[in-house]
């Protein structure tokens, strides 16, 4: 199937971490992959082997760079971390579970579930300024490359913002969009057309391996 060539940003939310396992907000706090993240991050790089790309970007914390450093080998490229595709910042509940957070703050968790635009965590990173940076970088870095594709890997939070952006979402519906680990979401910039959301065809034999 011939590609559009106007679909230039191919948006990977890292693999699974280990706070990703445990239920544990990570927010812009650093956690590593997990076993099943690294495989993951092995199946994505295999994946991509073969295409083309201007430029691999990732956010600086170590899930996300982690996940890029096979697809940067399978690819021939060095990835550059960009600040300022960090997760949004979870504030007070950053290394706390989500069990937890329910039990001393649920009224709040909920309603930052519903409305996360007019409910930001205790001491978080209010929804319109973290899409507000994210877009921004994604835009300076589409500009650099306007003919070719570009890989960033990134975090959920990342991608649901830039596609809310696009898909003239409220900011509501950020927690809505369903953006998996090592899934691969790719979008023209700043058109807003949409080829792929949340492919994990890629992970299938993992699946299937870690299947008992």
């Amino acid at each position: 199937m011939r590609e559009d060539p106007g679909i230039h940003l191919w948006l990977v939310r890292h693999g699974e971490s280990t706070w990703n396992r445990e239920r544990r907000f990570q927010g812009a706090r650093d956690a590593e992959l997990s076993e099943r993240g690294r495989a993951q991050a092995e199946a994505l790089a295999r994946g991509l082997a073969g295409r083309e790309f201007a430029a691999l970007y990732t956010s600086p914390l170590r899930r996300a760079r982690d996940t890029a450093a096979p697809c940067a080998a399978a690819l021939g490229l060095a990835p550059t971390p960009v600040p300022e595709l960090r997760e949004v910042g979870l504030g007070d509940w950053e290394g706390v579970t989500v069990d937890e957070v329910v039990a001393r703050d649920g009224d709040r968790y909920w309603a930052w579930l519903t409305a996360p635009a007019a409910h930001p965590p205790p001491g978080g990173e209010p929804m319109d300024a973290f899409q507000r940076r994210v877009c921004a970088a994604v835009a300076r870095l589409a500009g650099r490359h306007p003919d070719a594709p570009v890989l960033v890997v990134t975090h959920g939070g990342v991608i649901a913002a830039l596609l809310c952006r696009c898909l003239a979402l409220g900011l509501d519906a950020v927690w809505r969009l369903r953006v998996e680990n090592a899934s691969v979401t790719r979008l023209a910039w700043p058109a807003g057309r949409l080829a792929a959301l949340n492919d994990t065809r890629h992970l299938l034999a993992t699946a299937a391996a870690a299947t008992p």
